[in-house]
């Protein structure tokens, strides 16, 4: 049911505009594209983005197969991340506050504070972030200056009504500010809780564009798959429009082969808080590294394949697999 109602809220306009801009492109004709999309969602439980993001009008069924489309998430998930589970995870303060040994940050939760405590974190820290409680993709994250807040008090009430909390900046580490400056620049890092083993099983750098404040996938950001052993960046980046960076656009930092400060202790780390649950077992960690070291800024127990499929620029069913396959192995 879940992956229709997913299909079925899908911007179909904006899909069959881009479909057009692609057939052109391709030399390919509009109508077959369009009923291969229709073939591929029965097919292979793939979304209408995903058919575009995978760049599915280019490929075969043996590469096709390989995919893990939305129905293979939602039983994925469902196995290794019950969604009974999910609140200590999507309700971003309840997570700051279970997972404070990893994040390392002040926060405040307007509700759950008096005025005056509300008027000393602002004091505190000139600047800060503004989110939501559980958004996701990085919608309705701010950078807020204090000095800019008109009026506290009312400031103070429409956080409330927005249910809305007030998190410290983390200041990135210098190396990755030559990269981009303008965003805080995170590992995307997938952990495996085997049976009460940790396992890392893929990462990512996402980088902001230059010019948004964060560095989601879906909020003009772009990717680059990391080597786990070295910790360097794979090749050059992409976007969700599939754009390929060799270079920063801003920076013009070059991607390809980046080293990424304090890796290994990001791997300790994250392996560490795998284990904090033995009921989500998959957990997609976003990791900033500061001058000091690595700190968590949130865990998602659904951390979406499409930015680890674009990224890896195949399809990665074989990560599902390799964990169902040991789930079903005794220890």
């Amino acid at each position: 049911m879940a992956f229709y109602s997913y299909i079925f809220s899908a911007n179909y306009k904006g899909f069959k505009e881009k479909l057009k801009v692609i057939a052109k492109k391709n030399n390919k004709s509009y109508p077959f594209l369009l009923l291969d999309t229709y073939y591929s969602i029965i097919r292979y439980g793939i979304g209408l983005s995903d058919y575009l993001n995978y760049e599915f009008y280019l490929k075969k069924h043996n590469e096709r197969k390989q995919y893990a489309g939305i129905k293979d998430q939602n039983k994925f998930y469902e196995t290794v991340s019950p969604s009974a589970y999910k609140k200590r995870y999507t309700i971003k303060p309840d997570f700051l506050a279970d997972f404070h040994k990893y994040t390392k940050r002040d926060f405040i939760v307007p509700e759950k504070s008096t005025k005056e405590e509300f008027k000393n974190f602002l004091q505190k820290h000139p600047t800060f972030m503004s989110k939501p409680y559980d958004g996701l993709g990085g919608t309705d994250v701010l950078k807020v200056n204090t000095k800019d807040i008109q009026d506290i008090d009312t400031y103070y009430q429409e956080c409330i009504n927005n249910r809305i909390f007030l998190e410290e900046v983390v200041k990135q580490n210098k190396e990755l500010n030559k990269l981009c400056p303008t965003s805080c620049n995170t590992i995307r890092i997938m952990t495996f809780n085997n049976h009460g083993t940790p396992e890392i099983l893929w990462a990512c750098l996402r980088i902001g564009n230059g010019i948004n404040s964060v560095d989601n996938f879906h909020a003009g950001g772009m990717a680059s798959e990391i080597d786990l052993k070295t910790g360097k960046l794979l090749r050059p980046a992409l976007n969700k429009d599939l754009v390929p960076f060799e270079y920063h656009p801003t920076t013009h930092t070059k991607i390809e082969g980046f080293q990424i400060p304090y890796f290994n202790e990001v791997k300790k780390m994250v392996k560490e808080a795998a284990l904090e649950s033995d009921k989500i077992l998959v957990v997609g960690w976003d990791v900033a590294i500061t001058d000091k070291g690595p700190v968590i800024i949130e865990g998602n127990r659904r951390p979406g394949f499409d930015i680890v499929q674009v990224a890896s620029r195949r399809g990665r069913l074989d990560i599902m697999q390799d964990v169902y396959r040991k789930l079903k192995e005794t220890k």
